[in-house]
């Protein structure tokens, strides 16, 4: 398996290498050169690679996962915690904080489900926010006090 690995490896290199070669000049307009068949095949190079961490990532975070009793109670604790901060969030955020009408004329078409769903998204930013400042001031003065 790793010798296969090493010669994907290679392979893909030399194709990027070759498709560097053939890369349109600078002095190419960035449409034009955006559309050039090298810097599409070195996007899907990219893609491809991309791809496959993401993949080998996941496969092996669920691998390390599964084999941990332990890990997983732990892991389906946080995921809980987690929903609940995006329901409290969700509940907290009103859906009118902006005029839709304001937006309309300013060329934005928007709702006001879209208005509550970027309210809960930054109540979720500044609750976890605010949860990992506690979380790092705690143990601070914990040990302060301690002594």
């Amino acid at each position: 398996m790793h010798k296969i690995l090493k010669i994907i490896l290679i392979v893909l290199g030399v194709i990027s290498a070759i498709l560097w070669y053939y890369l349109p000049s600078k002095d190419m307009p960035a449409a034009e050169a955006a559309q050039s068949g090298a810097m599409n095949g070195m996007f899907w190079i990219t893609y491809l690679l991309l791809a496959i961490a993401v993949l080998f990532a996941l496969l092996f975070t669920l691998k390390n996962l599964f084999s941990n009793p332990k890990g997983l109670k732990k892991t389906l604790f946080v995921i809980g915690g987690f929903l609940l901060v995006v329901v409290i969030s969700y509940v907290l955020s009103s859906g009118t904080d902006v005029s839709i009408e304001e937006m309309a004329n300013r060329g934005v078409a928007t709702s006001e489900s879209t208005i509550k769903k970027i309210g809960m998204g930054l109540n979720v930013f500044f609750i976890l926010t605010a949860v990992a400042i506690v979380l790092m001031v705690l143990p601070g003065l914990k040990k302060l006090f301690s002594k």
